[in-house]
Parts: structure tokens; C-alpha cells; sequence
């Protein structure tokens, strides 16, 4: 059993859950409650499909889920392109938050090619 508190690509993207949930409180227009509900959805898919990971028997089944935590943070960067594209976050806010979600990725890419004795 893991500790997910100590995995760094859980603790940058909770952080960036928090901080999504944060920014699209702003989303008040009427009819952009779904992407506000998906955007918040998928960033938040990013660290709980880790923690749930965490209980698995073996590195290949943790490997499994650090993989849906991959497609988590691909589809929470397309979420953000709608969010700027719709003029509902800057293009500064969108530069940064892909810019982080990208980066988690990438951790947790790594992590889990380790998980699955890749070089």
C-alpha cells in the first residue's frame, strides 16, 4: 500500500484542482455549467485516480490507473483550450494552468514507467 500524500504528481495536482475549482467559479454565464462541471470533473479525476491507485496489489495494476490519471490531465487540457477559446479565462490563466497540468503529466508519465521497470 502507497502513501499517495507523498507522490508529487498527487500533490501538484491536487493543487491544481484546488485552484481550477477556484477559477471557474467565475464560469456564471448561463449555459457554461457542463464545462465548468467537466473542467472541474477531469482536474479533479487527475489526483483521485492516484489515491485510488494506491490501494493496488501490484505495480502493474498502480501503473493502470497512474495511466487513466494520464488521460485525466489530457482531457482537463482540452477543457481549458474550450474555457479560453469561450473567452471564460484568460489566455494568461489558460497559458498557466495547461502549463501545469502538462507538467503533471509528464510526472506522472515518468512515475509510471518506473511503476512498470521502464528506463
Amino acid at each position: 500500500m502507497r502513501d499517495f500524500r507523498h507522490i508529487k504528481a498527487w500533490q501538484r495536482g491536487h493543487a491544481l484542482y484546488i485552484a481550477v475549482t477556484k477559477l471557474t467559479r467565475g464560469f456564471t454565464r448561463k449555459g457554461f455549467s457542463q464545462l465548468r462541471s467537466q473542467l472541474n470533473r477531469s482536474a479533479e479525476s487527475m489526483p483521485s485516480t492516484i489515491v485510488e491507485g494506491c490501494g493496488a496489489e501490484s505495480d502493474k495494476e498502480f501503473a493502470r490507473f497512474l495511466d487513466m490519471s494520464i488521460k485525466s490531465a489530457n482531457e482537463t487540457e482540452y477543457h481549458l483550450l474550450e474555457a479560453r477559446d469561450l473567452d471564460l479565462i484568460s489566455p494568461d490563466d489558460w497559458q498557466r494552468f495547461t502549463a501545469e497540468t502538462i507538467e503533471i503529466r509528464k510526472m506522472t508519465y515518468t512515475y509510471r514507467k518506473r511503476m512498470l521497470g521502464k528506463p
